[in-house]
């Protein structure tokens, strides 16, 4: 089951014009356009030069001299324009334009810029903390739009939001190797 946010019912109040959330997702499908446009090789170049890689920025390894586009600390701000494929940007961008408004106009353009750039910070940080040893190289704004969704449920909790609810049928047939990974996951008893 998918939920997907079309509009809430919050005008904007303090501010005219969202231009931060505006120019944030101009920014984000920019690069997604720029990476798009780029050779497999290069588009692969950009990921892992300005993505963060937990053992990088720990400086447990070292990207090779052509992959290293940014400092390793820099990374951890620019893999936040970064999106993997359509459906990532898509889902990002279009929860950001539906609740990224309603943050940005309580705390007014600049605070809302600072709000989102902590915040992408803070998911990255928490990404390399839980994941000292990973290779993986994190991109993406997932991060700043759950802060987002927490700040706008905070700021406006008995707001109405219109959701498109989209059912996908799915069987399930559990096999034996889900119950043993049921069974070894259980409490057992002390």
């Amino acid at each position: 089951m998918a939920l997907i946010p079309l509009k809430d019912d919050n005008p904007l109040a303090r501010i005219h014009f969202q231009y931060v959330t505006v120019v944030l997702i101009a920014i984000c499908v920019a690069v997604f356009f720029w990476q798009a446009s780029l050779r497999t090789v290069n588009s692969a170049q950009v990921v892992y030069g300005l993505g963060s890689p937990p053992v990088v920025l720990l400086g447990d390894k070292k990207l090779p001299p052509e992959f290293a586009m940014a400092p390793a600390e820099m990374t951890l701000l620019t893999s936040m324009f970064l999106h993997g494929r359509w459906m990532h940007l898509i889902c990002n961008m279009l929860y950001f334009w539906v609740f990224g408004d309603n943050v940005e106009d309580p705390m007014g353009h600049g605070r809302f810029l600072a709000f989102y750039l902590l915040c992408g910070l803070m998911a990255s940080s928490a990404h390399v903390a839980t994941n000292l040893s990973s290779e993986v190289t994190t991109i993406g704004a997932f991060g700043i739009i759950f802060s987002i969704l927490g700040a706008y449920l905070v700021l406006h909790p008995r707001a109405q939001v219109l959701t498109l609810v989209v059912r996908f049928p799915m069987r399930y047939r559990p096999s034996s190797s889900w119950a043993c990974g049921l069974a070894c996951s259980s409490p057992t008893p002390r």
